[in-house]
C-alpha cells in the first residue's frame, strides 16, 4: 500500500479564488454536508504526488543534462527551472509559485542523494 502522507514541508494554501463585491467573502465548498475551505486531504494528495513525480523527472533530466553537456549542477538546475516557470506562467501547466519552489528544492534533494549513493 502507498504511503499517503504530504510532507510537513508541502505548501497546503492554495490561492482560493477571489469574489468580486464590497463586503468580505470567505469561499468554500460543501463536503460530506460540511463546508471546508481549502483542499481536501486527498485533493492535497494529489497536488503532492504530480509534484513529487516531476521531482523525478526533472532529477534524472538535470542529471543527464550536468553528465552529457558537462554542465555544472547550479547551471542545469537554473536552466530547468526556468523552463518549469516558464511552462507555469504560459498556463501550460498548472502549479502554483509555491509548487514549484517546493519542486525545485526537491529536485535539488534527488540530485544530492543520487550523487551520495
Amino acid at each position: 500500500m502507498t504511503d499517503r502522507r504530504v510532507p510537513d514541508d508541502f505548501p497546503r494554501d492554495q490561492d482560493p479564488g477571489s469574489v468580486s463585491g464590497v463586503q468580505p467573502k470567505l469561499l468554500v465548498r460543501e463536503v460530506g454536508g460540511r463546508y471546508q475551505r481549502g483542499s481536501t486531504e486527498e485533493q492535497l494528495w494529489i497536488r503532492y504526488d504530480a509534484c513529487e513525480d516531476l521531482a523525478s523527472q526533472l532529477s534524472a533530466y538535470v542529471s543527464r543534462k550536468i553528465n552529457n553537456s558537462g554542465l555544472s549542477p547550479d547551471v542545469a538546475l537554473t536552466r530547468a527551472e526556468k523552463g518549469v516557470r516558464l511552462k507555469v506562467d504560459a498556463d501550460e501547466w498548472d502549479f502554483s509559485q509555491a509548487e514549484v519552489a517546493w519542486v525545485m528544492n526537491r529536485t535539488r534533494q534527488l540530485l544530492l542523494a543520487a550523487t551520495d549513493d
